[in-house]
């Protein structure tokens, strides 16, 4: 039977795996997601045509990371899955829901008439809103801290809803239509573009705003995160992260000024990315914070062995059926229906 653990290190070796299907979700299906928030605010029905198109042929595959990411933590840590699913059942239900009330509403509109296609273009904006939301409140509520007792969840079944729980919520919000408006800049032109770097333009500055709100107020939920941060020499080393997002923040808003149409958007995931490394730095080596490791939850080195055979054949799969898809789709999208 195959055992690696003797060679290898699996718990962080799967740990990676799982951060890395977190963190290509939360760049594609964010920018999906984005378009839908911003869907209702478009000024005209040629806008939203083009805004739709513009994520038909990407948006369902971008959920299979939320698919892969849950798989893997279920199968590669155990004791993790079995503390935070019951910690966010229901937001988790939430937003289950909600993804799939969206994407109803997203195939229905193709087909629908012009009478009854504001209901379905409200549906996706409504359904879209609440899936990010109830995300940003699941990421809030396992940072704030899940009550554990005997490698069990110990809590109650609202202990997720918290003010800083709702504060990440309304942030993730804004950050993802901050990367639906910058990925409208991209794929489209003219009155849509147009539109879409304005909406940027008012959105960076919330998204700093709240970026900056939640990055001050989580050292205060733990003494380890504040000493991580604050206390030397901690503080010299992590000192680079804040410097290069304040460079990333002035690059992305010149970006949006100058008319480009590449930049916002892969300087608005450079942005995504430096907040990911700053809680990663934050939370390590917890996978459930202060209470679980990476390394105390993982599953048995054999069970881990056997997995890494097949995702080490999936993921690159994954990976260049993802790329095929995005460079078939290349260019700017169109007005036409993409369902005939």
């Amino acid at each position: 039977m195959l055992d690696f653990s003797n060679t290898l290190n699996l718990p962080l070796i799967w740990g990676a795996i799982i951060l890395l299907a977190i963190a290509i979700y939360v760049i594609l299906d964010g920018f999906d997601l984005g378009v839908g928030i911003l869907f209702l605010f478009a000024p005209s029905e040629e806008c939203k045509n083009k805004m739709i198109n513009s994520i038909a042929p990407f948006w369902d595959g971008n959920e299979t990371w939320l698919v892969l990411g849950g798989g893997v933590l279920f199968a590669a840590f155990p004791m993790a899955y079995a503390i935070i699913s019951p910690a966010v059942y229901l937001p988790i239900l939430f937003m289950l829901v909600a993804l799939i009330f969206r994407g109803v509403a997203f195939e229905f509109r193709f087909k629908a008439s012009a009478e009854y296609r504001k209901i379905w273009d409200m549906s996706f904006h409504y359904g879209s809103v609440f899936a990010a939301f109830m995300q940003g409140v699941i990421l809030g509520s396992i940072v704030q801290g899940v009550s554990v007792d005997n490698s069990r969840f110990a809590g109650k079944a609202f202990d997720w809803l918290s003010a800083f729980s709702v504060v990440t919520g309304i942030a993730l919000v804004m950050g993802y239509a901050l990367l639906g408006a910058t990925w409208i800049i991209m794929k489209s032109s003219a009155t849509t573009q147009n539109w879409a770097r304005r909406v940027a333009s008012y959105l960076i500055v919330h998204v700093l705003f709240f970026m900056a709100i939640v990055c001050l107020w989580m050292p205060f939920i733990d003494d380890a995160i504040y000493a991580r941060w604050f206390l030397w020499p901690n503080c010299l080393y992590v000192a680079v992260i804040p410097l290069v997002t304040i460079y990333v923040s002035s690059r992305l808003i010149h970006a949006i000024r100058a008319n480009y149409e590449y930049e916002p958007f892969f300087m608005t995931i450079a942005l995504f990315m430096l907040g990911f490394l700053g809680l990663l730095i934050s939370l390590w080596p917890y996978i459930v914070p202060r209470s679980v490791t990476f390394t105390q939850a993982a599953a048995s080195p054999k069970s881990l062995s056997i997995m890494l055979v097949g995702v080490t054949i999936a993921l690159p799969v994954i990976l260049l059926y993802t790329g095929y898809n995005y460079y078939v789709f290349r260019g700017k999208a169109d007005a036409a229906s993409m369902y005939k």
